[in-house]
């Protein structure tokens, strides 16, 4: 599960019990307003509209989708873009304090400032829950590594050694996906640049830039799309 801290960065304007009691006041005369709330679920984005019933106590009730209650009650938090009829341009984040999937109801406290980082994504990312292998080749040499998650532009690769991994060096590659639909494995061929080894001991984590051609990308963007079509199947099916 990846959590919803990796994509916000948090904002101060104030206190934090200042900026928290200026966001209770804007969200009182906003009663019947709808806002745009975001969370993720395994690297692949839930947002959805919510509409805002009530606020008393420091605490606001959203009439939410049933799949936006799902993920907010598993991240214990959401993210709410920033309102047009806002006063200030920064987005929100709100703790759940009480959430009901079935009832299709949410209940935010600890509201705070934040700016949302995740938009900046030029591409739908997925978390693989099952490892794809990754070849990366170099002179003379082969490294396997396993694809933690995956993009059109590029991919987080686990690798046991970090010897052969340098930032900024250019490398062929190939990754082995599996076809979702048929039980076979497609190998898929490209360059890619190395752009950063994160970890002091094994597993490393390998961040990969890809330059597929034409059609490397499409044999990516095809597993992509069966495995969003997987996870929002599973979010579906989850009972909370």
């Amino acid at each position: 599960m990846s959590e919803v801290f990796q994509y916000y960065d948090k904002a101060v304007r104030g206190t934090e019990r200042e900026d928290r009691l200026v966001i209770i006041q804007f969200l009182q005369g906003m009663i019947g307003q709808q806002f745009s709330f975001l969370n993720y679920y395994k690297e692949i984005p839930v947002s959805y509209d919510a509409t805002l019933l009530s606020v008393e106590n420091e605490m606001a009730e959203f009439a939410v989708h049933e799949y936006q209650a799902k993920v907010v009650n598993m991240e214990k938090k959401t993210l709410i873009h920033s309102h047009a009829m806002s006063p200030f341009p920064e987005d929100m984040i709100g703790e759940a304090f009480y959430v009901s999937s079935a009832k299709k109801r949410v209940i935010l406290c600890n509201f705070g400032y934040a700016h949302i980082r995740s938009d900046m994504r030029r591409f739908v990312r997925v978390l693989l829950d099952n490892p794809v292998e990754a070849e990366l080749l170099f002179e003379g040499d082969v490294l396997v590594g396993s694809v933690k998650d995956l993009s059109l532009g590029g991919a987080a690769i686990s690798a046991e050694s970090a010897d052969l991994l340098v930032p900024g060096l250019d490398v062929n590659m190939f990754l082995k996906l599996p076809d979702l639909y048929n039980d076979s494995i497609r190998e898929v061929g490209m360059s890619a640049t190395i752009v950063k080894v994160v970890g002091e001991s094994a597993p490393f984590t390998c961040i990969i830039e890809f330059h597929a051609e034409k059609h490397s990308q499409q044999q990516i963007a095809y597993y992509i799309n069966q495995r969003q079509v997987e996870i929002i199947k599973e979010l579906k099916d989850i009972n909370v």
